[in-house]
């Protein structure tokens, strides 16, 4: 049976921009308080958690789990590179700023709207949206010159960089793997449970081979360590499963972009960081082309196809 999708209205525009109020604080909730936890072990621990919250929440709700063992090849698949995403997040934030990270984070669904096309006849890209793809490519080529303007520590920002596009790349697979695979017809909880456990046995095993296990927190690292798992880790992603379920996804997807800006602005009056010119017309073009790929079949079904029936 085809569910029938709304058109995104003010209820689900006002959960997008609170969602990404909260995606775009992550990078800089890992960042500020790296000193007292290790980033990895943030990420492992936030994991963990999440996964024992959604596991609460199977057995109160009584979800059937006659899907769960059946997905379970495409779910550890889908867990190994949710793990991946954030271990590339944790460790680039090592050598790179919150700011440069949320960006190059959200280069996901360029990523994701390529695998979707070799595997998915009727998402095949139209020409605007390969012309959003080559502007977003030359936003990367821009933001990662712009690091020259750092001195002597641009090497390790290009590193950190690039491990920013790794995480986009493997969120983008994520997203690939569950619309091509049995996951796509699963339960949101069975998918996050699988994303969060399996995540979570990556992420604290290259915590503890590395050596990154330091672990001290105070107040502050508490509360963050509060807000990624029960806030980001558990209620944002349900929330966002949950609207995937009832609105048309290419609409949620153009109000995502509003992740990076929220990531950028955070960064700069939190932790004080400082923007190259080059960077942030690097990250214009990023967007712009992000916005092209994602919203064309928004715009098209939204505008010209109206503008025909009148």
């Amino acid at each position: 049976m085809t569910i029938q999708r709304k058109q995104v209205d003010t209820y689900a525009t006002l959960v997008m921009t609170s969602l990404c109020v909260i995606w775009g604080i992550q990078q800089v909730a890992i960042k500020g308080v790296a000193d007292e936890i290790s980033p990895v072990l943030q990420v492992a621990i936030r994991s963990g958690v999440a996964a024992g919250l959604i596991c609460l929440l199977i057995i109160l709700k009584k979800t059937p789990l006659r899907n769960f063992a059946i997905c379970i090849v495409p779910g550890g698949a889908v867990g190994i590179l949710f793990g991946l995403q954030f271990l590339f997040v944790a460790e680039g934030l090592r050598y790179t700023s919150a700011s440069h990270m949320s960006v190059f984070l959200y280069t996901a669904p360029i990523f994701a709207a390529l695998g979707l096309q070799l595997f998915k006849p009727d998402e095949r890209l139209c020409a605007p949206q390969w012309v959003g793809i080559a502007i977003t490519f030359a936003g990367i080529c821009v933001a990662f010159l712009s690091g020259k303007a750092l001195g002597d520590s641009s090497s390790q920002t290009l590193v950190g960089d690039i491990m920013g596009l790794f995480a986009g790349l493997s969120w983008g697979a994520t997203t690939v793997l569950v619309r091509c695979s049995s996951l796509g017809e699963s339960p949101a909880s069975h998918t996050l449970c699988y994303q969060l456990t399996v995540g979570f046995f990556v992420l604290s095993a290259y915590s503890y081979f590395s050596g990154q296990n330091h672990f001290e927190p105070g107040t502050v690292g508490i509360v963050s360590l509060i807000f990624q798992s029960a806030i980001v880790g558990f209620l944002s992603y349900l929330a966002w499963y949950s609207l995937m379920r009832k609105y048309m996804a290419s609409q949620l997807g153009v109000l995502s972009f509003m992740t990076p800006v929220f990531g950028v602005v955070t960064a700069v009056f939190i932790l004080r960081e400082q923007l190259q010119p080059g960077f942030i017309s690097g990250s214009i073009l990023i967007l712009s082309g992000i916005s092209i790929v994602s919203g064309c079949s928004w715009f098209r079904s939204r505008f010209l196809t109206g503008s025909v029936k009148k």
